[in-house]
This record gives C-alpha cells, structure tokens and sequence, in this order.
C-alpha cells in the first residue's frame, strides 16, 4: 500500500507577506467566501468594486490596497447586461480608470447551474482558459435548485467552488443573501441556509443596515478582523460607488521581517545563538521566528546545531563548545 505525503511541520511552506491579501485587510489571496447580506444592502455594488478593485490594482473601498492588478471573471445573474456595464463605467471612473483598460470578463450566459455537472465543467474550463485571480458569482440563489438549508446538498456544490480555487490558484466570490430580520443575531449566522456557507468561507464580508446607516463586517479565518466599518453610496454624477464613510485610520507600522531580524541577530553573535536567545534578540513572536528559521535552514542561509543557531558561512563556530538547547 502507498503511504501518504508527508513533511515535518517545520519545513512546511512559509507564504510571503506580499502574497497574503487578493486585497489588503479585505480578501485573503486565493480564498474562498461569502459577500453577504439583507435585500438592498449594495452585496452587488461591494461584489463590482472587489471586481475593479483587483482589474485596476487600486483600493478597494477607496480603503484597502491591492498589491498586485489581475484579471477577474464575474457572473451577475440579476442584473441586466446593460446594468452591469453602467455600474463597473461609475466606479472604474470613481477609482481613475476607464473600463475599456480594465482585464474585465462578464459571463453572458443567461443561466448558470452549478449543481449540474455540465454547467460545472463550462465554468471550469472557461475559469482554465482565462487563468483569472478573482471569480465573482452573484448570486448564489441564481446557481442552483438545491435545499439551501439542507447541508448534503449544498457541500457539493461549495466543494466544486474549493476545488476550482485549488486547481487554478484564484479567489471565489460568492454573492448571497441573509435572513430578513436577523439583525440580532452574528453576521455570519445570519445568512440564510445551511451553515455549511458560513463555514465554507476563507474570508467572509457581510453588509448590514441600521435605518439608513449601511455597516461591513469582515471575518477572516487566519487573519484578525478589524471592527465594522460605516459605508456609502458615493455619487459624482454618473458615478455611483461605495466607500468607507468615515475617516480611515492611521496606516499601522511596516510588519517585522522574521528572517531579516534574525539575520542581522546571528551576524551580531560572537557564537551560535539558541531558540530562546533569538527570540529575545529578534522581538518575533515564537510561531513566526520558527517558521522563519526553518526557511533559512532549508534554503542552506543557516547551520542548527546542538548549540543553536549561526550563520552558514560561520559553521565551523557550531563544532564546538558544549550543547545547549536550540529549540525545534
């Protein structure tokens, strides 16, 4: 019998900072979720400005950078053709771009069946042709004629939509619509159907309003979640869009490269340095710092031995002297 894959924990794959966020804060790169929310909440409005956001390389919400520009691929199942057009012309024109320059391409198939395993595969290999970062679908309603409520229905049709980000290496936006009247409750139980959805999601944004007040709540799963956000319709004429209504914060401090830290500790040190030192040294907390010397290991820019860590090209320092704990 063939055995599994395996790897030690430490060398596992590190990403990159640059490579986290499809956009900053707002959509981690190549997750899976939900756009969310009550009737006449603008999903469609936030789904476009994601859509235009990641075509042009500029911020979302006029708030949330995006690091890197790439094409998009939307289905908007409710709305005219026309409508849809007009809407990315308003906000490509609030962000300082024209349309025509944007890498934009809208699905004009009249119907969209993802629980069909025909209308899988058309989307599938139309996704494979066009290699975008961004899928956009809205709405989930719109897609399908299962149970929302029942779970073994809707996981297949979520598993489809997980294995197309595996495969392709982009980011799914899934438009759908929460309960009426479910404003006491969490923004994520809100939404209506199984709860297989809130689950399914990597990074998950729900709109909400209160009166006239319009709110965004984002969650991520392995990122923190900043508070919820106060949103507006914008209007400039023929430009209509969304953006953070009040006065965003000031931009936090550059992150702390791990590697560059204990780089420049270990080129410090008269002699190799254990675990518990460098962390002192470096200021990294303890999952970062591991993970980031278990990169420098493997790429051969650091020597472990029993009595820590040093630079490669100091290796000979690591054959003597007594042992001491090195950590992992």
């Amino acid at each position: 019998m063939t055995e599994l894959p395996v790897q030690r924990a430490h060398l596992l794959p590190v990403v990159a900072p640059e490579r986290r966020w499809l956009i900053e804060g707002l959509w981690a790169a190549e997750a899976v979720g939900i756009v969310g929310g009550e009737p006449k909440c603008c999903k469609s409005f936030l789904a476009l400005d994601m859509t235009v956001a990641v075509a042009a390389g500029r911020p979302c919400l006029r708030r949330f950078p995006v690091p890197q520009a790439g094409r998009v691929l939307l289905y908007a199942a409710e709305d005219a053709l026309p409508v849809v057009r007009q809407r990315l012309e308003g906000i490509a024109a609030t962000v300082g771009v024209a349309l025509p320059d944007l890498d934009i391409h809208v699905i004009t198939a009249p119907s969209l069946r993802l629980d069909l395993a025909a209308d899988q595969e058309r989307l599938a290999a139309t996704a494979t042709q066009l290699r975008p970062r961004l899928l956009v679908l809205d709405p989930l309603v719109r897609l399908h004629r299962l149970d929302e409520n029942a779970a073994a229905e809707v996981a297949p049709l979520l598993a489809y939509l997980r294995d197309l980000q595996r495969r392709l290496a982009l980011a799914v936006v899934l438009v759908h619509h929460a309960r009426k009247s479910a404003g006491n409750v969490r923004a994520g139980q809100a939404l209506r159907g199984s709860s297989e959805l809130h689950a399914w999601g990597d990074s998950n944004l729900y709109l909400r309003r209160h009166g006239a007040d319009l709110s965004l709540t984002i969650e991520h799963r392995a990122a923190p979640s900043p508070g919820d956000l106060p949103l507006a319709l914008h209007v400039d004429g023929d430009a209509v869009a969304l953006r953070v209504s009040a006065a965003p914060p000031a931009a936090p401090p550059p992150a702390r490269d791990p590697a560059a830290s204990i780089a420049r500790a270990l080129a410090a040190a008269a002699a190799p340095l254990a675990l518990a030192e460098l962390r002192a040294v470096c200021h990294v907390r303890t999952a970062d710092l591991c993970a980031a010397l278990g990169t420098l290991v493997q790429a051969g820019r650091v020597a472990k031995s029993p009595r820590g860590y040093a630079l490669a090209d100091a290796g000979e320092a690591l054959s003597t002297g007594a042992a001491r704990p090195a950590g992992p």
